[in-house]
């Protein structure tokens, strides 16, 4: 099977949340030999309740995350977190080993479509190819620290469009994700859609 191959990543995208909740989302990224500095916010309105959520997520050349700092506020305060992985599984999670992470390679913010681009542009699946690509999930109000299963498969469509098959057991939550040809999510069924 053929890898995916994906354009150059643009500096700016944004996000309009839909369905689950209203709000939007803008990530400013900056790219060197080196990785990518993705540097986010997302504010929402959920089931009555506003937050907001500001991230700054470094990944290494192979865009795998080695650090994740993410600041929520909701009413009830304010939370932060930092995460860190060495590149080889290992985690921290605020200076901590955080073993129910080891071997994982991304990281997922509830608050944020954007990190779904990230197992996608890692694993550059070919059409038909399935992966498992379990990340640490961030929740976005408290900013508690999960291990969420899920799984990508590539599946037909027409170019410069990429159709991925997702499925996320925990939320028992499957949808059809398409991104764009430079592995940025376009329309995420129920979540979000693009508007940059």
């Amino acid at each position: 099977m053929e890898a995916t191959r994906f354009d150059e990543l643009p500096p700016v995208a944004a996000w309009r949340h839909r369905d689950a909740r209203s709000g939007f989302e803008v990530v400013f990224l900056s790219q060197d030999a080196g990785g990518v500095r993705v540097e986010g916010q997302s504010t929402a309105v959920e089931e009555g309740e506003a937050w907001q959520s500001r991230y700054v997520i470094e990944l290494d050349d192979a865009f795998r995350t080695r650090r994740a700092h993410v600041h929520a506020r909701t009413l009830a305060g304010a939370h932060e977190r930092t995460l860190e992985a060495d590149g080889q599984g290992r985690w921290l999670v605020d200076g901590e080993h955080a073993a129910h992470l080891d071997g994982l390679h991304d990281v997922d913010l509830e608050a944020s479509s954007f990190t779904n681009a990230f197992p996608v542009r890692r694993l550059a699946l070919g059409f038909g190819e399935r992966a498992d690509a379990p990340a640490a999930y961030v929740r976005a109000l408290d900013l508690g620290v999960e291990r969420l299963e899920q799984t990508y498969e590539r599946i037909a469509e027409p170019a410069p469009r990429r159709r991925f098959h997702y499925t996320s057991p925990a939320f028992a939550f499957e949808a059809e994700l398409v991104y764009d040809a430079s592995g940025l999510i376009l329309d995420y069924p129920g979540i979000a859609e693009r508007a940059r």
